[in-house]
C-alpha cells in the first residue's frame, strides 16, 4: 500500500516536468494547402535559433523552443512548395499546429526529339570503383551534394541516371531521397531544384554503386555540370531534431568518399544553417562525396 502511495506521488511530482517539457516544445504537421495531404521530409527551421527539424513520411514535426530569442521565424521549406515562414513568439499556440504549403506550380519543358544516333552515353563525376579512407554519415534533413562537372564542356542532353557509393557500414538498406541542383547559390552553391519529384529510394545492400534511373523525368542537364545530392530523411512514425543526440543513436546510410578531384566539389547542407563546402584534403586531393552521374551527350 505504502508503496502505491509514493508511486503515485513520484508521478503526481512528474506531471509538472512533463508539462513543462510539452510547452518547450514546437509541434504540428504540415500539409498542402489544397488537398489538405501530409507532406513528407519537409525541412522546417527556426531562422534565428539556426536549428531544425524533418517532418516524417506523415508530415508531422516537433522542435525545441527558440532560446536565442523569445520571438522567431519558423521557415518551412519542401520540394516542390512555396516556401512558408509562420511566426514564433509567446501566446501563439505551438503545440499540434497545422501549417498548410502552397504548391508551386511547376512549367513542363518541351521535350525534344533528338535522333538516337546523334546520342552517346557520358559520365561525369567519380569513375572510380575503390572508394577511400572515411565514411560521410548524415543526419535527418541533412544532404550532401556533390558536383558533376562538365569538364570538357560537351554538349549535354538529359540525365539518365545517377549513383552513389554507399558504404558497407551503417545500415545501408535505410530510404534516402534524391536531389538534383542547379549551381546558382551563394558561391556556386547547391540551390535551385532540378529534381522537382519526390524521390525516395532504397539500395539493397552497401559496399557498392547503387544506380537509380532518371530518365522518365526529362531533367535537362545544365551545361557546366549539376549537383547530385543524397538527402537522408526518417522512416516510419518517429521523427527528431537536431538537438536529439542525448536519446539517439543516428543510423542509415554511409556514403563512401573519393580523393580523385583537386578541388572540392562537395558541399553539406544542414537545416537552419544551409549550405557549406567541405575542404579537407589528402596529399593535395580534396574529400569529396563518390557520387556520378550518366547524361545524354549530344553529337553534332
Amino acid at each position: 500500500m505504502l508503496q502505491r502511495v509514493l508511486s503515485l506521488l513520484f508521478f503526481a511530482l512528474l506531471l509538472p516536468a512533463l508539462s513543462f517539457a510539452q510547452e518547450n516544445k514546437i509541434s504540428g504537421r504540415v500539409v498542402d494547402e489544397k488537398t489538405k495531404e501530409p507532406i513528407p521530409f519537409a525541412s522546417i527551421g527556426l531562422k534565428e535559433e539556426q536549428t531544425g527539424a524533418l517532418t516524417n513520411e506523415y508530415g508531422y514535426f516537433q522542435i525545441a523552443m527558440p532560446e536565442k530569442n523569445p520571438q522567431d521565424s519558423l521557415v518551412v521549406v519542401a520540394l516542390g512548395y512555396f516556401h512558408r515562414a509562420v511566426l514564433i513568439k509567446p501566446g501563439i499556440k505551438i503545440q499540434d499546429m497545422i501549417i498548410e504549403v502552397p504548391k508551386r506550380a511547376i512549367a513542363l519543358k518541351e521535350v525534344k526529339v533528338v535522333s538516337s544516333a546523334k546520342i552517346k552515353n557520358l559520365d561525369l563525376g567519380s569513375k572510380s570503383s575503390t572508394p577511400g579512407e572515411g565514411m560521410i554519415q548524415g543526419m535527418p534533413g541533412s544532404q550532401y551534394a556533390f558536383f558533376v562537372k562538365n569538364d570538357k564542356g560537351k554538349k549535354l542532353g538529359n540525365v539518365r541516371s545517377v549513383s552513389f557509393y554507399i558504404g558497407e557500414n551503417g545500415f545501408p538498406r535505410e530510404p534516402f531521397r534524391v536531389r538534383l541542383y542547379k549551381a546558382d547559390g551563394n558561391y556556386n552553391s547547391p540551390n535551385t531544384d532540378l529534381l522537382t519529384e519526390n524521390i525516395v529510394v532504397s539500395a539493397p545492400k552497401g559496399g557498392e554503386w547503387y544506380t537509380i534511373d532518371l530518365t522518365q523525368y526529362n531533367i535537362e542537364a545544365p551545361t557546366e555540370g549539376f549537383f547530385v545530392a543524397m538527402e537522408w530523411i526518417v522512416s516510419g512514425d518517429k521523427f527528431y531534431t537536431t538537438n536529439f543526440m542525448d536519446n539517439y543513436t543516428p543510423y542509415g546510410q554511409i556514403l563512401r568518399p573519393t580523393f580523385e578531384f583537386k578541388e572540392s566539389r562537395t558541399w553539406n547542407y544542414t537545416i537552419g544553417r544551409g549550405w557549406s563546402l567541405i575542404t579537407l584534403a589528402n596529399n593535395g586531393q580534396r574529400y569529396n562525396a563518390m557520387i556520378r552521374a550518366e547524361v545524354d551527350q549530344i553529337k553534332d
